[in-house]
């Protein structure tokens, strides 16, 4: 502050009596001065400057926002699934309450159907206190997935592969990311639409459980990147190049379950694998070293024996002294198998929290994993890698769940009823 700024008015103009005028004065005096005589010389002259200036402007692109787009909730299958990936996901795991039973879930399930499918659409929940938060549906889906608990309390048919997967040498898994009653992914292209929506379906569960964990992740933002490119994760590589894509002719067959037990027939099942990535040890890798352990080319995601992304890798190359190309230790090398029925569709999200003491990140992948059947098509990869996979030198499971994906409902129903109904 100057000392005018703090002197009274009347002493201000004392002041400028004697010292004559100020800079403010004068820079303000001078141009009104300017203007008097460009009016003087000719008023018309500003008019037509002003008019060949407007007349130069490009009309504005009107850009059309896609806070807008809706995807339906109703169908046979939940939504969320099967959806082009969108970029902001937040995924909830409930611990039921002990006073919560097959009458309670009933009603909690109906109250979350009406509410999830009401935000899907742009509208707000019932009890919405920020109803204007609710307008930008932004691509909104919600998924609700049953854990053992849950089926087990609601008295129906528990699938063989509800349960904790088996226990895995990589594995450093922690309390904090693993288990859970119940699910809730909340997904949208607009952060704020994820975060308001969740506060809403916490709203409704919380007379019927706790949150047990909270894990949220994001991709590239919508207009980032052509459509249809493929994510990267965190250590720059394309993450999800060999997934199952809905036009594919054995994609039901390997998603959908078939009906076993019966009140699954249209659900899914889903894995969330919480996996951290040592950024700073990868940091010490040489590129070359890197593309190895991956088995892919890091600039486009080609296989080593391969140009392009999508082009198929040959495993039985091998270099002028006779090592394969794609190493056997590779992550691709480990993942794929012969049999084309272990292929399981990914949904995979990067999460980038506070680094601990001492590091630069705290980074990693939350790996989402829908098959009809657990056992038979995520185990037997998991364990591939699990045996022989040298990226696991840079990578450690932290977290593991594992939830049955009920199907989807018509508008008079509500997610959950071929369980509980």
């Amino acid at each position: 502050m100057t000392s005018d700024q703090n002197t009274p008015a009347s002493a201000t103009g004392a002041g400028r009596a004697g010292r004559g005028l100020s800079r403010r004065h004068l820079l303000f005096g001078g141009a009104a001065a300017g203007l008097g005589a460009a009016a003087a010389a000719g008023a018309g002259v500003g008019i037509l400057t002003v008019q060949q200036s407007t007349a130069a402007v490009t009309p504005p692109v009107e850009v059309v926002p896609n806070g807008a787009e809706t995807v339906p909730f109703y169908g046979a299958h939940q939504a969320g699934i099967a959806v082009i990936p969108q970029s902001h996901a937040t995924h909830i795991a409930v611990d039921l309450a002990a006073g919560t039973d097959r009458a309670s879930l009933v009603r909690m399930m109906q109250i979350l159907t009406d509410d999830a499918a009401r935000l899907s659409q742009g509208q707000h929940a019932l009890a919405d206190s920020e109803p204007e938060l609710a307008t930008v549906p932004a691509r909104l889906t919600v998924t609700f997935g049953f854990g053992h608990e849950f089926v087990t309390r609601a008295a129906g048919v528990v699938p063989s592969w509800l349960r904790p997967l088996p226990a895995f040498g990589v594995d450093r898994l922690e309390d904090a990311w693993t288990g859970g009653d119940f699910l809730m992914i909340v997904a949208a292209d607009d952060p704020l639409t994820v975060a308001h929506a969740t506060r809403m379906l916490l709203k409704d569960t919380r007379s019927f459980g706790t949150v047990r964990w909270t894990q949220a992740g994001f991709r590239r933002a919508p207009g980032s990147e052509k459509p249809g490119t493929t994510m990267r994760n965190l250590f720059g590589q394309v993450d999800g190049t060999v997934n199952p894509h809905t036009q594919d002719t054995d994609f039901d067959q390997l998603v959908w379950s078939q009906g076993d037990p019966a009140w699954m027939a249209g659900g899914t099942s889903f894995v969330l694998r919480r996996i951290h990535m040592n950024l700073d040890k990868w940091d010490l890798l040489d590129r070359s070293g890197r593309e190895q352990s991956v088995g892919r080319d890091l600039a486009n995601g080609a296989p080593l024996t391969g140009i392009n992304e999508t082009d198929e890798p040959d495993f039985t190359a091998v270099t002028p002294i006779g090592f394969p190309v794609i190493p056997e230790f590779s992550h691709i090398r480990r993942a794929r198998s012969d049999n084309p029925a272990e292929r399981i569709h990914r949904r995979g999200y990067n999460y980038d929290d506070t680094p601990n003491p001492g590091s630069v990140s705290n980074s990693g992948l939350l790996f989402g994993s829908y098959q009809a059947d657990v056992d038979k098509q995520f185990v037997p990869i998991q364990k591939r890698l699990d045996d022989l996979d040298l990226l696991n030198e840079w990578i450690t499971p932290i977290g593991s769940a594992v939830f049955a994906i009920p199907p989807g409902c018509a508008e008079t129903g509500f997610i959950g009823e071929s369980l509980l109904a």
